[in-house]
């Protein structure tokens, strides 16, 4: 048997899924005229796969998104389910953010990927806009990929919110 065959890894999120996430979040957010954003979408280990900036976003954009996907992922849930659930616990959010090297970002717009036995396959990022319209923008490319998200609607008053 030769040592030069390399075994393929088992993939949780395709590249040309992780791409067809983030197209679909750039072409929801200009359809709803958000401002420019920054897409990451992460596999289920936590590996960025996808990162996108549009023009005109921000240098500090791309670690948000990753921060808001990869809490997400950290707690299996969205990240505006962790802001929710922790907007009361200042010293356990702070204890997250320090196990998590402040990659931790608990704000709405990280939101799960989940395949259809519901199983999360990855997660998506994005930052640009006001977080609830992140996080509408990153539904939007998830299911545009053919998968389900957490959540699985945005904000009921996501076109309102505000910087």
């Amino acid at each position: 048997m030769s040592d030069h065959f390399v075994h393929r890894l088992q993939v949780s999120m395709p590249l040309k899924t992780a791409e067809t996430i983030a197209d679909a979040a750039f072409k929801a957010g200009a359809e709803a005229g958000l401002l420019p954003l920054t897409v990451a979408v992460l596999d289920a280990g936590g590996n960025l796969v996808v990162l996108k900036r549009q023009d005109g976003s921000g240098i500090l954009r791309a670690d948000i998104a990753i921060g808001k996907a990869w809490g997400a992922l950290g707690m299996g849930i969205s990240s505006r389910t962790i802001r929710d659930r922790l907007k009361d616990r200042p010293a356990f959010q702070g204890a997250l953010a320090a196990a998590s090297d402040g990659r931790f970002v608990p704000v709405p717009g990280g939101v799960l990927a989940l395949n259809a036995a519901g199983e999360v396959v990855g997660a998506v990022g994005i930052s640009g806009d006001a977080s609830d319209k992140d996080e509408y923008a990153a539904i939007a490319g998830v299911h545009a990929a053919g998968l389900k998200s957490h959540p699985e609607q945005p904000a009921a008053n996501w076109r309102d919110a505000g910087l």
